[in-house]
């Protein structure tokens, strides 16, 4: 981690929301998805917060080598937004404890406030974190 990762970082992402975004592209699988209302889905909400974060902290970060990972995001879901409006997410970096970074998340539609809340995420090295994984898939193959 660079000295410039501190609490202040400010990010401003916008993203229209295609037809593939929407609740019921979310599980296609499900059929109680697939008659749900074509609206942006809260899933792919979360995603579009984790996004904002990630290119907020990437100057910060020895990129590629160090990434973040979300691993806790208490936020609200407070309005619809169809496909075809813009969603402005605003996020600011507001506490570093070693390789633990909390955002304050906030997205707008251009009419709603759609979302407010917190997200989190760690600091990882990269090539350390894909040889655990690949450790654990390995003890999954051994013990089916």
């Amino acid at each position: 981690m660079k000295d410039s990762l501190k609490p202040g970082i400010c990010y401003e992402h916008t993203f229209i929301v295609p037809d593939s975004k929407t609740v019921p592209a979310l599980y296609p699988e499900s059929p109680e998805f697939v008659v749900m209302p074509e609206v942006f889905a809260t899933g792919f909400l979360v995603g579009l917060l984790e996004w904002a974060c990630i290119k907020a902290i990437k100057p910060h970060l020895d990129w590629p080598e160090e990434q973040s990972l979300g691993t806790h995001i208490a936020i609200s879901h407070e309005a619809p937004t169809p496909p075809g409006l813009e969603i402005k997410v605003n996020v600011e970096l507001m506490e570093v404890d070693r390789k633990r970074l909390v955002f304050s998340v906030e997205a707008h539609d251009g009419l709603d406030l759609i979302s407010t809340g917190t997200h989190e995420r760690f600091v990882i090295n990269k090539d350390k974190f894909d040889a655990k994984i690949s450790e654990k898939s390995m003890k999954c193959k051994k013990n089916p």
